[in-house]
Parts: C-alpha cells; structure tokens; sequence
C-alpha cells in the first residue's frame, strides 16, 4: 500500500471518529436540528435533480431554483447552528428554546418557499391573492423570528465561549458575527422587496432584492466554514498558538470576502463583473481561506505517512 493510500485512510478514519462523536455527544434538540437539516437538505436535493431532468429555468422568481437553494442552505445553517451551539456554555433551557424556534422556523420558511415553487408562483414580494399575501408576510416574519433567535445564540458567544480553544473561540464568535451581516442583508432585502411590491413594482423587487444576493449567500455560511475550519485545527497535533494562527488567517479571509461582496453588492455590481482590484481581493479573500482549509487538513496527517509512495 502507498503512503498516500494509507495517510488518506488514516485522515478519513479520524474525521469519521470525530463525526461520530459529534453525533453521540449532541444533546437531544442538537441531534434534532442535524436531522431535520439533513431532511432540508435533501429536499434542496430534489428540487435541483427535477431541474437538472426536466431542464427548468434557474432563474426568476418562479423556479425551482429557490426550493433547492434554501432547501440546501436551511438545512447546512440548520445543522451547523445547531453543532456551533453545542460549544457554547449556556442553560440548557436558553439552549432548547433558541435552538427548538431556529428549527421550527427553518422548516417553516423553507416549506412556504417550496410550496410556491412548486405551485410555480413567487413566494416573496407576492400580493397577487390573499393567500399568496399571507404566504409573503409569513416568510418575512419568520426573517424576524430567525433574527431574534440568532442574536440570543450569537450573545452567548461574549461569555459562553471562555471555556473553549482560542481557535474555536475565534471561529464561532466570527462566524456568528458574520452570519448576524447576512441576516441583516437578508432583512434589508425583504424590506426593500416589499416596498416596491406594495407599489406595483412587482419585477422590481426582485430586481432590488437580488443585488444583495451574493452578499446574503456568501455570509450566510461562515458558521460553517470558520467552525470546520477550527475544528479541523482542533484534530492536529500543532501547538495552540499554530492553531490559533491558521484559524486567524481563515477568518480574516473570510471577512475579507464578505467585504468585498458586500460592497459590490450594495454598488449593484455582480462578483463575476466586478473590477480588477475588487477581483483581486475576492482571489486572495478565498486564497487565505483555501490555504487555512488545506493546511489543517495536511496536519491531520500523521508525520510519519509523508512524503513518496512506498
């Protein structure tokens, strides 16, 4: 057998073990949400397989495109929320009822959004109907009540976290930080939607809205990127300072990124359009993120399975 072959299965056998403990050690509201994800998730799943047969459109409000993003989307924060949480030194019961609404409210806007899909009408910004009005106002309340229930989780992180590596301190206080700017997007993006809707501006809204799109997309998953990233160090052998430093320079990236994205988004301008230099700093933004990722990954290797085949 080569090195390759065998350091590749000693690194899938480590995370496996660890996976598996994160689903033994969750408590049971965190086992919940992972479930109900991984079924959010699935559902995103069969929504983009019908568009990839049937060859649907992936674009305008009344695709399938919107059932498979936030099926896929809910499900990954879902769980991911869920696995951050189960860091964080709070009570039990703050635990439960935050993490029980975030659930409830995942499955909720996720299911009207599907629905709408699939009944091929728009979901947001809809007044056609009065059951289609109420579908539109119910998503946006939901925007709030997931707010809400973010911003108790991400408080937790000022005091809940002190127990924790200061790398995973790091990650998860970033990564809640930057999920709250995605949220924040979101909810300016529903506000301006609905304006212009209630105006008779139906195609504008959607116009409006999309342009801050890539911003919303692209903050949304720091808590599962920085997190992951931490935890990967986390299963090195580095020294804490060595961990420390990697996770810093994922999180810088992934700040950067979400920077830069946010002011192009807010100028109207589409990442794949953008300057030379706003590329050039969404390239070295992923670079560091990238390079933060695939050096943890390199330390899971034990030293003694490098280097040429054997």
């Amino acid at each position: 057998m080569t090195s390759t072959a065998m350091s590749t299965g000693s690194v899938a056998a480590r995370l496996g073990t660890a996976l598996a403990k994160i689903w033994r050690g969750g408590r049971k509201v965190e086992r919940r949400a992972y479930v109900v994800g991984a079924v959010l998730f699935a559902s995103g799943l069969v929504a983009a397989a019908v568009l990839l047969v049937t060859g649907g459109s992936w674009t305008g409000p009344v695709s399938l495109r919107k059932a498979a993003t936030f099926g896929m989307s809910f499900g990954l924060t879902l769980a991911t929320v869920a696995w951050a949480v189960s860091y964080l030194k709070i009570t039990e019961r703050s635990r439960t009822f935050l993490l029980t609404v975030f659930t409830v409210v995942s499955v909720v806007e996720t299911g009207l959004v599907s629905m709408q899909a699939w009944r091929g009408v728009p979901s947001h910004f809809n007044f056609e109907t009065p059951f289609d009005s109420v579908v539109s106002m119910s998503l946006a309340a939901g925007g709030g009540v997931i707010i809400l229930s973010i911003l108790g989780l991400a408080s937790a992180t000022i005091a809940g976290t002190r127990d924790l590596s200061a790398a995973m301190r790091i990650a998860v206080r970033a990564g809640f930080v930057i999920l709250l700017i995605a949220l924040a997007v979101g909810a300016v993006m529903i506000a301006r939607g609905v304006v212009e809707a209630r105006s008779g501006q139906a195609q504008l809204a959607y116009t409006t809205a999309g342009e801050l799109k890539p911003a919303h997309a692209v903050a949304m998953h720091a808590i599962l990127v920085l997190p992951g990233l931490a935890w990967l160090v986390d299963l090195t052998g580095w020294a804490d300072r060595v961990k420390t430093r990697v996770v810093l320079v994922g999180t810088g990236g992934y700040a950067l990124l979400t920077a830069v994205v946010l002011v192009e988004s807010i100028r109207g301008v589409s990442p794949f359009a953008a300057s030379a230099p706003e590329m050039a700093v969404s390239v070295l933004a992923v670079a560091l993120v990238v390079g933060a990722a695939l050096g943890a990954a390199a330390g899971l290797v034990p030293p003694g399975q490098r280097g040429s085949d054997s």
